[in-house]
């Protein structure tokens, strides 16, 4: 019996304890093993045209200087989606729906993107404060706004990731409680809306980490 709604987003239980159900956030390392195969399979092959795509994709928002920069992005991508994926499947622990995790991701990303422009395009980064045909008057309120803005940065994407991992996980749960007290037609339809559901949330947890991956590609992409 939950005490709290919340209560399925903790990260102990009386079967498994904080450090091996965090431990699940490494799952995603099973499949590896799968790419050194000699004779690569159907996923293996569909996973590499992805990783290729995605590549393409970041090469271009990158620029010619920094495509090498891609493996950072397509990892970050591959991480976020192997953990919201084997989120849904049941009494496995969705690391991505806590902002301990996404905060571990997106703000070290953001502090090294930041050192590294100050430090090494100083002029640069401060003429990106200011946008270009900006009247003198609203000059030092654009560098104010544009200062914010940067600063929410890491913030905005961690919580992006986890509050859409934690919406979907909590609608499927408040449709599911329902089942016992409904008869079997009502129950036929929660079952088809629930599974409905899933294939919704398996796009979402796709796009979001697909969205992750861009926009963090987005901010490397201003600092040169």
């Amino acid at each position: 019996m939950m005490t709290n709604l919340f209560s399925i987003f903790e990260p102990s239980s009386s079967l498994i304890n904080l450090p091996l159900n965090w431990l699940s956030t490494f799952l995603g390392l099973m499949f590896i093993p799968y790419l050194f195969w000699i004779s690569p399979s159907r996923w293996s092959l569909l996973w590499d045209k992805i990783n290729l795509a995605l590549h393409k994709e970041f090469s271009t928002i990158l620029g010619p200087t920094q495509k090498s920069s891609t493996i950072i992005f397509v990892s970050l991508f591959s991480m976020i989606v192997f953990n919201n994926s084997l989120g849904l499947f049941p009494y496995i622990f969705t690391s991505s729906s806590h902002l301990a995790m996404t905060l571990a991701l997106s703000l070290p990303l953001w502090l090294t993107f930041m050192i590294f422009g100050w430090v090494n395009h100083t002029q640069h980064m401060f003429a990106h404060l200011v946008p270009q045909g900006t009247p003198a008057v609203l000059m030092p309120f654009m560098v104010l706004i544009e200062t914010i803005s940067n600063v929410i940065r890491p913030g905005t994407l961690a919580v992006r990731l986890a509050a859409n991992m934690m919406a979907g996980h909590l609608l499927l749960t408040l449709s599911g409680g329902t089942g016992p007290s409904l008869n079997s037609y009502l129950l036929t339809i929660l079952i088809l809306s629930q599974i409905l559901l899933l294939l919704l949330e398996s796009a979402v947890a796709v796009i979001q980490s697909y969205v992750f991956a861009v926009l963090s590609t987005l901010f490397a992409s201003e600092i040169n």
